[in-house]
């Protein structure tokens, strides 16, 4: 797909998608039906904001594009994003912001607006160990590093955000930017952040996730989980070994590795309510050279992964008890190595209308539903401190394959950088 259309298209095609100002839920509160004067003032309010997010879009939508651009062909490694760090603090200051680096040197706090409960906006800036075949003229200049996942673009947005915000005469409610590391590992950065006190004085927290499967000018939305638990699981075994033609001599180890791969998935299908949407896959295995030879020693790597909440508090007890039970007859020692990952993203029913209530202003086809994934996300760590959800931002054109994330050919369309300010700085503006 073509990403590399002039500035002009990004920006009046987002603007074209914006009916204009609108009053929100809630300004009308008076019984005879007549606007009440606090209602008024907070439509005018939002009216001004919208105004001044249009017209630093007119103004800028070529530097969001070059932003994205640019972090897009000096990509960094989790934990290493220093130079994208410094990139988004220089442009913050500019704007007359003050943005506080963590101590590490990578990922970066901003608050805008009045003192008190905040709205937290959150983007994720790391790139994958992926090399990148999309052939683009600012494609990844680091080899084998990528923003297959679209993390450059959601620094871009949550940075044109920011600069938008500046430029509004009066917020209805103060903001933090949370700019973080380290999404693409575990443990992530989310959990620096928690530490660092980034969710203090924060009431609700949200964030965009790119999604190809949506059209550019889209943005879906569902109340509960919207991304799943991921666990991985890692079993390494050991037996004495032995000729293969005497395996009732020894522990046949390869027969017991056999047995927890088909063994574990299985039981585990019939110990969890299927409506969790609990899968659990099994990515690697390894095991003796010979084929008339057991082997002494193999190993298992696999990831479990839920949507519910509560079945994910219960799957390590549970996946070590089974595998006891599958290994006990067969003689194999072993250790299980369970490392939890994140816990799903669910998305908070009051902030899901929050969101809803700042899509539909994009347009009258702009919000859609959206299915859960089976992916993790460390966004979900914020969200076990204050109520809060994600969004999926459309990045697909419309024509053409639909590119998964993490795939070295991933792209995006450029238009949906400015839908993902309008949507943000819509929550903002129209919070109460």
């Amino acid at each position: 797909m073509s990403t590399t259309g002039g500035s002009g298209t990004a920006s009046s095609t987002a603007r074209a998608a914006d009916p204009g100002a609108a009053a929100t839920l809630g300004d009308v509160a008076s019984t005879n039906g007549a606007p009440s004067t606090n209602g008024a003032a907070s439509a005018e309010r939002t009216a001004t904001g919208r105004k001044a997010v249009d017209a630093w879009l007119s103004e800028h939508a070529e530097d969001l594009i070059g932003w994205r651009r640019h972090i897009h062909a000096n990509p960094e490694l989790s934990r290493t994003e220093f130079a994208t760090t410094e990139f988004v603090e220089t442009w913050l200051v500019k704007a007359g912001l003050e943005p506080r680096k963590l101590p590490t040197g990578t990922g970066l706090i901003c608050d805008i607006g009045p003192d008190g409960p905040r709205i937290g906006l959150r983007a994720d800036m790391d790139a994958l160990p992926l090399q990148e075949y999309t052939g683009l003229p600012f494609a990844s200049a680091v080899p084998g590093v990528s923003h297959a996942c679209g993390h450059d673009a959601h620094t871009a947005i949550l940075l044109g955000t920011a600069m938008a915000l500046a430029e509004v005469p009066e917020l209805p409610v103060g903001v933090r930017l949370v700019f973080q590391h380290a999404e693409e590992v575990m443990p992530g950065g989310a959990i620096d952040m928690v530490a660092a006190g980034a969710m203090e004085d924060v009431s609700r927290m949200f964030a965009l996730h790119c999604d190809p499967r949506l059209e550019v000018g889209r943005v879906g939305v569902r109340v509960g989980a919207i991304t799943s638990a991921a666990d991985t699981v890692e079993l390494v075994l050991d037996s004495p070994g032995g000729h293969t033609s005497r395996p009732h001599l020894t522990s046949d180890l390869v027969y017991a590795i056999g047995t927890v791969i088909t063994g574990l998935p299985g039981i585990l299908s019939r110990r969890i309510d299927p409506r969790t949407s609990t899968v659990m896959v099994w990515g690697a295995v390894s095991a003796g050279k010979a084929p008339n030879a057991i082997p002494q020693t193999g190993m298992l790597t696999g990831t479990v992964r839920t949507g519910d909440h509560a079945t994910w508090s219960l799957l390590e007890p549970m996946v070590r008890e089974i595998v006891d039970g599958l290994l006990a007859p067969t003689g194999v020692r072993y250790q299980l190595n369970y490392k939890r990952g994140v816990p799903p993203v669910v998305n908070d029913e009051h902030a899901t209308r929050m969101f809803e209530d700042a899509i539909r202003v994009l347009g009258p086809e702009a919000l859609a539903d959206t299915p859960q994934s089976g992916g993790g996300e460390d966004f979900s760590w914020y969200l076990e401190e204050v109520p809060g959800a994600m969004a999926r931002l459309g990045v697909w054109p419309g024509q053409g394959p639909q590119l998964d994330l993490h795939q070295p050919t991933f792209d995006i369309d450029e238009r949906a950088l400015s839908v993902g300010v309008r949507a943000l700085t819509n929550l903002v503006l129209q919070a109460h």
